[in-house]
């Protein structure tokens, strides 16, 4: 890994990629990017066991995804949030994931996730649009553009 903390780098994209989908990673960040930022909050609303959550929130800092500031002066107890790397790099894949599965869940079974901009303070639902006609698009509408030669 790189020897700075504080940002994400794709030298070693593989563990990266392995990091980030392992499946109590993604539910930690989520959790944090959704206010639960305090371990004993993501212990109890994960389910997760002490020594398993410690070791992955020590991998997630490590990474540069979350940073962590202690919260008690008496107790080495620490709150944790979201790098501004995070923020650029995983908040998208998050909000896409929690909608996708939002959209797909009965009324009985999914917690929903209001969103703000927070440039303009209004309720929000991202969407993906095109740069060049400012439609949304939708996976059925993406595909490659074809290498030109010589490129």
């Amino acid at each position: 890994m790189s020897d700075r903390t504080d940002h994400v780098t794709f030298q070693h994209g593989q563990e990266f990629l392995s990091a980030i989908s392992e499946r109590w990673n993604y539910q930690i960040l989520r959790e944090v990017f959704f206010g639960v930022g305090r371990f004993g909050e993501l212990k109890r609303a994960l389910g997760i066991s002490a020594n398993i959550l410690t070791s992955r929130l020590a991998t997630l800092t490590e990474l540069g995804l979350l940073s962590k500031r202690a919260y008690r002066t008496d107790k080495p107890w620490y709150e944790y949030e979201l790098t501004d790397s995070a923020r650029e790099l995983v908040v998208p894949a998050i909000v896409a994931i929690t909608r996708w599965a939002e959209t797909r869940a009965t009324d009985t079974d999914a917690t929903r996730h209001p969103l703000m901009h927070t440039v303009c303070g209004n309720p929000t639902d991202p969407y993906l649009a095109c740069s060049s006609c400012h439609e949304p698009m939708e996976a059925a509408t993406l595909r490659p553009m074809p290498t030109q030669e010589g490129s």
